[in-house]
């Protein structure tokens, strides 16, 4: 049994507010671990009737409180990488990725390159965005932290991100009845139609409010 899944296995029993809000914090950092085993199982433990979930001795809980927890852990996990990058620096933090106990995190120096590329490209609202794309979410406030990006609007481009993904993995939770077969299959696809849906909006409002105000002559 390997680690991950010893922890779904401890998790499964632990199942509450304060296990969900820690997983996504460790999630979020640079610890390598899947939020699909954390959001989703919630959700589906969630829409089982309270009296099913007493006889079975599982502690009930509430989708919208688990999405709310499950946020704030990954805001704290992204935190953790922000001022970790912040303090230490690039040299430092290219040096341990490229490390053996970084290679144990599943972290290289193409890895955080890639993220800062990504970071470089599409601004502050990368931290937004890369909460939806695999390979990216995890890595995301590493060059948010390099570039010392204001840390009101990290906080707030990160909270929205994190917050719409565990709305979708709580639906897909809701939705695969907790198979987790299910809910890997589609998350990706269900992300991107809910990153592209939200680029549209964007979109929308940005030529909305330049057509309000025209340029002048």
């Amino acid at each position: 049994m390997t680690i991950i899944d010893q922890i779904i296995s401890w998790y499964s029993a632990h199942m509450n507010y304060a296990s969900i809000t820690a997983l996504m914090t460790i999630e979020s950092s640079f610890i390598p671990f899947p939020s699909e085993v954390v959001i989703p199982p919630a959700a589906f433990v969630a829409s089982e009737p309270t009296s099913v979930l007493c006889a079975t001795g599982v502690y009930p809980i509430d989708v919208i409180i688990i999405v709310l927890f499950g946020t704030l852990g990954a805001l704290f996990g992204a935190i953790i990488n922000y001022v970790l990058s912040v303090w230490l620096g690039r040299p430092i933090i290219y040096k341990f990725a490229d490390s053996k106990l970084g290679h144990l995190c599943l972290l290289s120096s193409e890895k955080v390159q890639k993220a800062e590329d990504y970071f470089r490209v599409h601004g502050n609202m990368s931290t937004f965005i890369g909460r939806f794309i695999p390979g990216i979410r995890q890595l995301i406030s590493i060059p948010a932290g390099l570039s010392r990006m204001h840390f009101g609007a990290f906080l707030f481009y990160t909270f929205i991100g994190a917050f719409a993904w565990n709305c979708v993995l709580a639906l897909l939770g809701y939705i695969a009845n907790g198979q987790m077969d299910m809910i890997k299959e589609y998350s990706h696809e269900l992300s991107v139609a809910i990153l592209v849906l939200a680029v549209a909006v964007i979109v929308f409002f940005v030529i909305k409010k330049l057509l309000s105000h025209p340029a002048k002559k």
